[in-house]
């Protein structure tokens, strides 16, 4: 508990908070007073900790309770749920583990926990779980993220890693000082820049953009939409066509090496390969010049911008930001293999201001000015199990057990899973093509799912054991991607019979004779203290000093020491490229790759080039003639606290917002506030439209985060992804494509009403 000479602290990955408690309620959250813009998100807990969607005792679908494991995997998500007790659901799990197991083998359990759960640096849903379930004998896991898991895989083979440079990516510190000309391809959305993993103490982003312009900085916002910049940036909008930023800057490309402004010296010194990209470039290889006129033509902008683009960017000091979207396309490898050429080309690559960085303002981390330190994590164990999936590839796992999928290099066998566990995040929300993913859902014998509210992925389990929210449970959040490291207080007791992930695995752990093995003898208050120990530890050794585990209690929170040398990116390797080579087969960046071309990928050759996309406006047609984009929302962190009112205040008539030019809604005789119908062949969701020049002619936005209510293969809600594609960008990397998406919307006044807000409960 917390020390009583101070108020009670949270953490969050939206920010931290003070709460305020009475009568053993949380009532209110004040923000954090180091915060100079702090994120409303987090104010949306305190109505939900309690409500009638709070799920309070362990819950069985009746079905599988009825019937047993297997039975009626199509009922997931209308069956009705029967609590049950803790002993009853633990004994339940246990069995059921033990069965798997021993009649298929650990493979065949399938740890999807894929998502952010809480801030906390022990209560961290996923780690809990596999730890656990490495403990009994392992389990298959997925790679990558659904973030930008195109630029995880092909970014490596262009400059030898992508977390390290995502991470050390020059700080808006340095920008504000140098940095001329900012070029943000997929634009700099501040509603992204709520969140950081792990914990954000304060948010930087907006007033990185604001020092920066102050000093005289030209901001470029390249999007569909020009509310992916800031209104006080005052910058210059290229509306082009969603996925084709590869297109565009491959014309870019062209007008550096054609009119001699592209760095020679710095592709001689710091590159490989670049005269076979100039190749394909020049058309010389395919009889195609990646002209500006050909860019134009594709991307839909003025090839004279183009032009004068690519002349501003080599007479200026310029920073090509890439946000993380760029990569949720068809071909998303692309886009940033093609960004870092570009960068190279111009040659400011490790130079103050200039070169390359990623996400900036996806997360409030990215160019945040902090020190990178090795603070100690949950110790998960080895998992014995050697079968893996990309992560954004779990329908086709389900789908097609014993099939195969090429990826980055290898060909994996996908496994007969038979029980998938998830604690942590919903797939429910972040996966393509949802009705799919329902039908193949259907096809394991169990489900079973930490969760704390009944949201979508609750509704589709077999066992619900009900969690805590981090305002009931003892904490602290320490991340290297922030500088604050914050005591996290239970504020309360836990809600009905919720219990802490780590109390839930413990439990069944007793149950398996396993439980010395998963907690080694320590409670959780002794797991909290050891990771805090052990990262002071680590930390002592290369100089940084922190407060003692009581003296942090006491405080609250503590900020580490920025750095004493500004984050540059790349600033090493620019300094000396063979005393500090990238972790390429050449130590140089390779604009052409020998390990790609290697591959033999017909859809991710060597080199960058443009792929026309499965979807894009280049190729649409009356029954699906605008192009979908399901932006992140700004009222919430991905589909978390859905139901709280800081989401429901931005609703209209209780769906998501869809936002369209005023000329298409003109042309389908739609007006503002009216509920509107999305759909194409994959199905159908319902939204409140909004009209607004803000969304380029062809263009609707709608944020992805409502809840999945189907209704046969209609969304009730407004979930977007009822309606995106589910294929991989690549053979390479096998991330998702939610952006390469065709739609219509057509009036929907007799549309029915969300059925999500009913408990499942029987």
């Amino acid at each position: 508990m917390k020390d009583e000479s101070r108020d009670l602290l949270t953490n969050s990955h939206w920010g931290t908070y003070w709460v305020d408690v009475a009568d053993g309620r949380v009532t209110g959250l004040r923000d954090f007073e180091q915060d100079p813009d702090p994120s409303p998100i987090g104010h949306g807990v305190v109505d939900v900790l309690d409500d009638p969607l709070r799920i309070t005792r362990p819950a069985v679908r009746q079905s599988w309770l009825y019937h047993g494991p297997g039975a009626h995997g199509d009922r997931r998500g209308s069956d009705r749920f029967v609590s049950v007790s803790w002993d009853e659901a633990e004994r339940l799990v246990a069995a059921e583990l033990d069965r798997v197991k021993t009649q298929y083998g650990n493979q065949a359990i399938y740890a999807g926990s894929y998502g952010w759960a809480s801030a906390g640096r022990f209560h961290h849903a996923q780690g809990q779980l596999k730890r656990f379930l490495n403990c009994i004998g392992g389990y298959t896991g997925s790679v990558n993220t659904y973030s930008y898991a195109a630029a995880e895989v092909v970014v490596p083979h262009v400059i030898g890693d992508f977390l390290g440079h995502l991470e050390r990516a020059t700080s808006w510190d340095v920008l504000a000082d140098h940095c001329q000309l900012f070029v943000a391809f997929g634009g700099l959305p501040l509603s992204n820049g709520q969140i950081g993993q792990g914990g954000t103490g304060a948010h930087v982003q907006k007033g990185g953009m604001l020092a920066a312009h102050a000093n005289g900085c030209r901001f470029v916002n390249i999007s569909p939409q020009r509310s992916d910049a800031l209104e006080a940036l005052g910058a210059d909008w290229l509306a082009l066509r969603p996925s084709t930023d590869a297109a565009l800057m491959l014309g870019l490309a062209h007008v550096l090496l054609t009119e001699g402004l592209c760095d020679r010296a710095f592709l001689d010194r710091y590159t490989t390969g670049f005269d076979r990209f100039a190749a394909y470039l020049t058309g010389a290889t395919d009889g195609t010049p990646k002209s500006a006129d050909w860019a134009a033509a594709i991307c839909d902008l003025p090839s004279d911008q183009i032009r004068q683009l690519a002349r501003d960017m080599a007479k200026h000091r310029t920073m090509i930001g890439i946000s993380y979207s760029l990569t949720r396309q068809d071909h998303g490898e692309q886009p940033y293999w093609a960004a870092i050429t570009l960068a190279a080309m111009l040659g400011q690559i490790g130079l103050p201001g200039g070169g390359f960085g990623f996400g900036y303002s996806a997360m409030n981390n990215n160019g945040l000015e902090r020190r990178y330190l090795p603070y100690a994590a949950f110790p998960q164990g080895q998992n014995p199990v050697k079968s893996y999936i990309p992560v954004a590839r779990i329908t086709d796992m389900l789908e097609n057990p014993g099939g195969t999928v090429d990826y980055n290099g290898h060909r994996l066998t996908y496994p007969d899973v038979k029980l998938v566990w998830w604690a942590g995040g919903n797939p429910f929300h972040h996966h393509q093509d949802l009705n799919r993913l329902r039908r193949a859902w259907a096809r394991p014998d169990t489900v079973i799912v930490n969760e704390w509210c009944w949201n979508s992925l609750a509704r589709h389990a077999d066992i619900v054991l009900p969690c805590t929210t981090a305002l009931e449970r003892d904490d602290i959040a320490m991340t290297r991607k922030d500088p604050y490291i914050t005591v996290m207080d239970r504020a309360i007791a836990p809600v009905g019979e919720a219990r802490d992930d780590h109390a839930i695995f413990r439990g069944i752990a007793a149950r398996m004779g396993i439980e010395d093995a998963f907690t080694e003898g320590r409670s959780a208050d002794d797991w909290v203290r050891w990771l805090y120990d052990m990262s002071r530890q680590a930390v002592a050794r290369g100089g940084v000093e922190l407060p003692g585990f009581d003296d942090l209690k006491r405080q609250g929170w503590v900020k580490v020491a920025a750095p004493a040398k500004p984050t540059i990116l790349m600033e090493r390797f620019r300094s000396d490229p063979d005393k500090h080579p990238l972790k390429t087969p050449s130590g140089r960046i390779e604009i052409f790759s020998d390990t790609v071309a290697g591959f033999g990928y017909d859809d991710c050759p060597g080199h960058p080039v443009w792929l026309e996309p499965l979807e894009w406006l280049g190729k649409s047609d009356d029954k699906a003639p605008l192009h979908l984009i399901s932006t992140q929302p700004k009222t919430k962190l991905h589909s978390q606290m859905d139901h709280g009112p800081v989401s429901r205040a931005a609703r209209i008539d209780g769906r998501e917002p869809l936002t369209m030019h005023p000329d298409d809604a003109t042309a389908r005789g739609l007006t503002a506030g009216q509920t509107v119908r999305i759909f194409n062949a994959g199905g159908a969701c319902y939204a409140g439209l909004v009209i607004s020049d803000h969304v380029r002619p062809g263009v609707v936005q709608i944020a992805t985060g409502a809840w999945y209510d189907p209704d046969g293969d209609t969304c009730l809600h407004g979930n977007p992804n009822t309606l995106t594609p589910d294929k991989g960008t690549s053979k390479l990397a096998q991330g998702p494509i939610a952006h390469s998406c065709l739609v219509q919307v057509e009036a929907a006044p007799d549309a029915p009403a969300p059925r999500i807000d009913t408990p499942p409960l029987a």
